[in-house]
């Protein structure tokens, strides 16, 4: 197994310019973090293979597309074996309007980020598809009013 290398101040302030804009040239990522091109790419190309990138995306306005109904919705399993875990885990990652997925620790099993166009839209997605999932004994919805802060990191 390859051992991954700590990463120093240079590093991270790599990642923070690509983590605010990954399409930034080389030569200015290099400049604004003080480091000639050659070596600021070398670290990029081990910053990736070490997985502390794990890609590049563009970041799409769910407003602008018409998905600015966000519930967060509490799932209670009627089983936690790692058998109903997985099936449980491998549905999820087939609906695209759950935007999140977080196993949590308390009074509940998991915790969705589900985006739709609408509540009645969200209704059908409850109804038809998270309800359905594996496993599910139930399910507690809250709905956003406003979003404060949101983002990847």
């Amino acid at each position: 197994m390859k051992s991954v290398e700590p990463i120093d101040s240079y590093d991270k302030a790599i990642l923070d310019q690509l983590s605010v804009n990954g399409r930034i040239t080389i030569t200015e990522l290099s400049r604004t973090i003080g480091l000639s091109k050659t070596p600021c790419q070398a670290r990029i190309k081990r910053l990736e293979a070490d997985g502390y990138i794990t890609g590049y995306r563009a970041m799409l306005n769910p407003i602008k597309l018409g998905l600015d109904h966000v519930a967060f919705v509490e799932v209670k399993l009627t089983s936690t074996t790692e058998r109903a875990l997985t099936a449980f885990n491998a549905k999820v990652m087939q609906i695209k309007e759950i935007e999140q997925c977080h196993m949590i620790a308390g009074g509940f099993d998991f915790l969705l980020k589900v985006r739709t166009q609408s509540i009645t839209e969200y209704r059908r997605v409850m109804g038809e598809r998270i309800s359905a999932l594996p496993h599910v004994a139930n399910t507690s919805t809250f709905v956003a009013m406003e979003a404060v802060k949101e983002g990847v990191f």
